[in-house]
């Protein structure tokens, strides 16, 4: 018989790589981690973690467990949430957002949600998708408003489609556009290349962006000098109005306006975020959460075409 704890203890080590690690994490000792893995061996009759000095990775097997180990999870969480309703007698939704995202899609949609489901009780939850893609996976959130760029969808071992249990729906590409000093002799234009900003100062105004920037900077021949970082693209965007550089800030996040400057699009192939909805495939068709899904792409679609 698995032991749900077991399982536990394996997503853990997958997640931080290292017994150690995962001791902290879950407060137990690295040996009460290193044999609830080996229990878990002896039950499946194979490795499912191999050991090295540098730390320990997943076999075949172990991926295998940890998929399983998250949908186990997820059931868990979901059967917590229904007993749970049963004392309200109300149906409750959790949807997770990335910050942008939230403020500029997710009010319409819960509107659109309550006029349709007015006895659902909502609950919101802000954080990057790195941190929110497993809430869905782990059935702590119902589903979650999330992005990623031109690799995969962050914050999971297990992926998404039918192997992993989740699924994504996509809602829009999210551009990403120069942000200049309204007085810089490249404002009027109607597109910049990349390559004409390689000059420039840089403020950013996401971390993640960083490192999107500097491989387009890459393919267009420069090494961009970043002179400002923040994690919030409101304060990246008055930095460039006080004159401390230029920006790169995806279309959503260019509210509320900031007196004094200019957004130009990128000539093609232009960077941006690929916005998306993650659920549980098992849970995408319950009544509200096919609401809200259908409702941020109406949203979206709204966005899109303004």
């Amino acid at each position: 018989m698995m032991d749900v704890q077991r399982f536990r203890v394996l997503r853990a080590v997958a997640e931080h790589g290292s017994f150690n690690r995962a001791a902290a994490a879950l407060h137990l000792t690295p040996s009460a981690v290193s044999q609830h893995v080996a229990a878990l061996e002896r039950s499946v009759g194979t490795e499912v973690v191999a050991r090295s000095t540098r730390g320990v990775t997943l076999t075949e097997a172990g991926r295998i467990m940890v998929g399983a180990a998250e949908s186990v999870a997820a059931e868990l969480a979901d059967a917590r949430r229904q007993i749970d309703r049963l004392g309200t007698g109300r149906p409750q939704l959790t949807v997770a957002t990335f910050t942008t995202g939230g403020r500029v899609l997710l009010p319409g949609a819960l509107a659109r949600l309550t006029a349709a489901h007015p006895d659902t009780v909502l609950h919101v939850r802000e954080g990057e998708p790195e941190q929110t893609v497993p809430l869905v996976r782990q059935g702590a959130v119902d589903l979650a408003l999330a992005y990623h760029f031109d690799g995969p969808l962050p914050g999971g071992t297990g992926g998404q489609g039918p192997r992993s249990g989740a699924r994504w729906t996509p809602l829009m590409e999210d551009p990403l556009r120069a942000v200049l000093p309204g007085d810089h002799p490249l404002a009027a234009r109607e597109t910049l290349d990349l390559a004409e900003l390689a000059s420039e100062p840089w403020v950013l105004g996401c971390l993640k962006t960083e490192a999107y920037l500097r491989r387009y900077a890459e393919r267009a021949g420069f090494a961009p000098e970043i002179r400002g970082t923040t994690t919030d693209y409101f304060f990246a965007r008055t930095l460039v109005a006080s004159g401390l550089g230029v920006s790169l800030v995806p279309s959503l996040a260019h509210t509320p306006e900031v007196p004094g400057l200019r957004t130009v699009p990128l000539a093609a192939p232009a960077p941006a975020r690929h916005l998306g909805v993650l659920t549980l495939a098992r849970h995408a068709d319950r009544p509200q959460t096919a609401a809200l899904v259908g409702a941020l792409r109406e949203e979206a679609r709204a966005w899109s075409g303004a």
